[in-house]
């Protein structure tokens, strides 16, 4: 078995890089790409060198390509900058409407882009199903509205 793993080199390389490019996939932030890029180098170079070699071709690549690709990648496909909002703060200043309505000091649903949200007014007033409002805090899973003027 070590013997044919020794002579089929590339076969391993060529593994950790696949296994990298599905790991960038849930990280984004372009490291482990480049690891999958000097184990894409060393595949090439498996044939044609010892295992050092191998090693040394890995290393210069994947040194290369975290000074030179992840920089152009991070430049080119992340243009918004790392101020972007996601996730629940993305919510902010969207326009809901109310589902179920918003009780005086309680919660209610609201609807935004066809998903609900758990809500409390900002004014601890009542607001009735179906009016507009803004989303203006969130506090965990919860929003908090002001009604739209």
């Amino acid at each position: 078995m070590i013997d044919y793993l020794l002579a089929n080199m590339w076969q391993l390389w060529a593994v950790l890089a696949v296994l990298g490019l599905i790991l960038e996939l849930t990280s984004g932030d372009f490291f482990i790409m480049c690891i999958a890029i000097g184990a894409m180098g060393a595949a090439i170079a498996a044939p044609f060198s010892n295992i050092y070699g191998q090693l040394a071709v890995f290393g210069v690549v994947s040194l290369f390509s975290l000074f030179q690709v992840r920089p152009f990648a991070l430049r080119y496909l992340q243009r918004k900058g790392s101020d972007r909002v996601s996730n629940a703060d993305a919510l902010l200043g969207r326009i809901a409407r109310v589902k179920t309505t918003i009780q005086a000091k309680g919660t209610g649903y609201v609807a935004i882009d066809g998903d609900v949200w758990k809500a409390v007014s900002a004014d601890d007033e009542e607001i009735a199903e179906g009016t507009r409002v803004k989303v203006v805090g969130r506090e965990s899973t919860i929003v908090t509205v002001e009604k739209m003027d």
